[in-house]
């Protein structure tokens, strides 16, 4: 039986969303039709925007911070049952790919995904769904291990940022580039992926969670969710102020520095911040055309000498079915703060007004109510 429901589509390259009546297909053989209750308004939606879809087929579903009930089940599916509430994950692992088949799922080279069930009921075109997820929907449909059972107390408003902007962030500090106790931590860019490494460190018992921006709103923020040295690189030398500030009679320096901007420069700075042996992690999404440029040579800061490694963050290189459950536990535990990650609660009509105040605002993240 199909359904109908309002979701926020992007028809044509280069067009604003608009909110469209969907019609979707009950679930097939392992895929759970899920009635969403809330959804972030995540930076990469406006990415697929601006990149004129990324690649999708038109029109697309935005949306991938989803939280919601299982509405119905398909055939063969064991783990939910109609009513459970869920968050989704668009990188439940295939089992399938070299990574799944060595015993190694949080390295997945792809990513279970429902077959195509939603059409836009004007012309009945597919849909494509962003990230597989399309939760800017009041329905969508993911295969069922992507669908991460929550605890019964959990508010799907806190736990839909679980489903991407926590995690990468979170997930940085504890599975890419593990954060040890003691250790000194700098963070650039302290929007809700940054806010998040900062809670990962302070979680991990950091010594020094050092976080750098330019908006001195957001280095506010970063206080409250653990920073315990903001540093302004509008008004300073970055370079200099971590070093300053972490000053040990060995050069200075953090053992983990994080990017979580997407912009080449802040990667190359992360590099430099390192003390020997340390590790610089990026986790922003570049463009095509980005690189960045590293010194080798320098015995402070150039890569060779300073034993310097870079990771790369996937989503946090998440494990959903154990990570989900685990910060929703932190947060009922008020260890990890998601109530202070909600700028605002907005409706779906709100979604383009949600993207400008994004490039243009103080906000760390919107959430849609359905």
């Amino acid at each position: 039986m199909s359904r109908e429901g309002k979701a926020a589509l992007l028809i044509n390259p280069g067009e604003p969303a608009v909110i469209e009546t969907i019609t979707i297909d009950s679930p097939g053989p392992n895929e759970v039709l899920i009635k969403i209750v809330a959804s972030g308004v995540c930076h990469t939606d406006l990415t697929v925007k601006n990149l004129n879809g990324n690649g999708m087929p038109f029109p697309i579903v935005l949306g991938h911070e989803g939280a919601g009930y299982v509405e119905e089940v398909g055939p063969g599916v064991t783990n939910l049952k109609v009513g459970d509430p869920v968050v989704i994950a668009y990188r439940a692992p295939c089992e399938t790919c070299p990574a799944c088949l060595r015993g190694d799922p949080r390295h997945c080279y792809a990513a279970l995904r429902a077959q195509p069930r939603i059409r836009r009921k004007l012309d009945g075109a597919q849909c494509s769904q962003v990230l597989r997820c399309g939760t800017f929907s009041e329905y969508t449909v993911v295969h069922q291990k992507a669908a991460i059972k929550m605890p019964s107390e959990m508010p799907l408003d806190k736990a839909c940022l679980i489903a991407c902007g926590v995690i990468t962030g979170v997930g940085a500090a504890f599975n890419t580039s593990p954060v040890y106790s003691g250790s000194r931590v700098a963070v650039i860019g302290c929007g809700g992926v940054g806010l998040s490494v900062i809670q990962g460190a302070r979680l991990q018992h950091a010594s020094q969670i050092i976080a750098i921006d330019v908006n001195p709103v957001k280095l506010e923020w970063a206080k409250n969710f653990g920073a315990t040295h903001t540093v302004n690189s509008k008004l300073v030398d970055p370079l200099q102020e971590v070093r300053r500030i972490t000053e040990d009679g060995w050069d200075g320096g953090v053992d983990f520095a994080f990017e979580a901007t997407g912009i080449p420069a802040c990667t190359e700075l992360a590099i430099k911040l390192l003390s020997y042996g340390g590790t610089a992690t990026t986790i922003g999404f570049p463009a095509a055309s980005d690189s960045v440029n590293l010194n080798l040579g320098d015995m402070a800061t150039g890569v060779y000498w300073n034993k310097a490694s870079l990771h790369v963050c996937h989503c946090g290189d998440t494990l959903p079915s154990h990570d989900f459950p685990l910060l929703a536990d932190l947060y009922l535990k008020k260890q990890l703060k998601l109530d202070d990650m909600v700028t605002k609660h907005i409706q779906l009509a709100d979604v383009e007004s949600a993207f400008h105040e994004m490039e243009t605002g103080n906000v760390i993240r919107s959430v849609i109510e359905f």
